[in-house]
């Protein structure tokens, strides 16, 4: 009874706050105007802010197992080679190809992944410290990914270029990857950087010395969690789904079944043969990366790449609306096996 009661306290948050937002703007009290607005507060300031912290927080690099990172790309990889050779298989449209790779390689990490790790974490600063360097890495990865697969199928004609230099430039001015990238530089500082005293102190810590700006900070990354799942609830459009109900199946059952039974399931074997030292620490994370819903920026990506952004859009309130099932499934079955504390 304690692991489900611990599962349903990590989803049902979640899925509480995004039912608000789709409450409140059916009846009007969120204009489309606040959603967008809301949407680059979290984006642009909040949620970087929040990475920043859960980094800055991070007493020592030597206290992670970097081989989740290293895990962690190599599933994703994976799930890049799966998904190109499912739609070679089951789905016709060129236009269509592309948007289920990238629902199956790009989760919906930071939106709905980072609060799912700071519930099952549970004051762990370790487990969403891991949380962070892992968005650091993924996020370009499966942007690139992503682009890539919405690239490969559509003739050249009729699809924008996409430069290297783009992708780079792109990712290196992602505000996420910004706010990971200052935590690290701060964390590097301290441990290598700044001197000690007799008693083997920091002399200036920004916690301690500048009190009033690291309240401020921690303030405006408390806004990140609540305020992104209630404008992701708020921006969910139903819409007629016959026309492309096969694509729609295809793109969510690899997106909330194949990937988290591929990406988890490979782990617990892996640990369970002694291969890799996976824990409380690392779990919280591999499990919000893998069970996430497709991204809600890929929408955009899509229309952008002249793929099919309705499909793209679908792809986004379904796999959304039925991870609800499988992350309940993964946290309450990792909490029974004794991998989150």
């Amino acid at each position: 009874m304690d692991n489900l009661i611990f599962a349903l306290n990590a989803i049902l948050p979640i899925v509480l706050l995004m039912v608000l937002g789709y409450y409140l703007k059916r009846k009007n009290f969120l204009t489309e105007g606040f959603v967008k607005i809301a949407n680059k507060v979290v984006f642009k300031v909040a949620l970087p802010v929040s990475l920043f912290l859960n980094i800055y927080q991070i007493e020592s690099l030597s206290s992670i197992n970097w081989s989740v990172v290293l895990y962690s790309v190599c599933i994703i990889v994976s799930f890049f080679i799966i998904s190109f050779i499912l739609v070679m298989l089951f789905v016709k449209k060129d236009e269509q190809r592309g948007v289920i790779i990238q629902a199956f390689v790009r989760s919906n990490y930071a939106i709905v992944g980072t609060p799912l790790i700071v519930f099952m974490a549970a004051g762990n600063a370790n487990a969403a410290a891991v949380g962070s360097i892992i968005m650091l890495f993924i996020i370009p990865l499966t942007n690139v990914l992503a682009i890539i697969g919405l690239m490969i199928f559509i003739k050249a004609e009729g699809q924008k270029k996409v430069s290297p230099l783009d992708i780079a430039k792109k990712i290196i001015t992602n505000p996420l990857i910004i706010g990971i990238l200052t935590g690290f530089l701060f964390v590097l500082t301290r441990e290598f950087i700044l001197p000690r005293n007799s008693a083997g102190a920091l002399i200036f810590s920004v916690q301690r010395d500048i009190q009033f700006l690291y309240t401020a900070l921690k303030q405006i990354g408390s806004l990140a969690t609540p305020l992104a799942l209630i404008v992701l609830g708020a921006d969910f459009e139903f819409s007629e789904v016959k026309s492309m109900l096969k694509e729609i199946v295809i793109g969510t059952l690899g997106r909330v079944v194949i990937a988290p039974l591929v990406g988890l399931g490979i782990a617990i074997i892996l640990v369970q043969q002694g291969v890799l030292n996976f824990g409380v620490n690392e779990f919280p994370a591999l499990i919000a990366l893998f069970c996430a819903p497709a991204a809600v920026s890929s929408v955009a990506m899509a229309i952008e790449m002249d793929n099919d952004g309705k499909l793209a859009a679908q792809l986004v309130v379904w796999s959304t609306i039925f991870s609800a099932i499988s992350i309940f499934i993964a946290v309450f079955t990792f909490k029974s096996m004794g991998y989150l504390g």
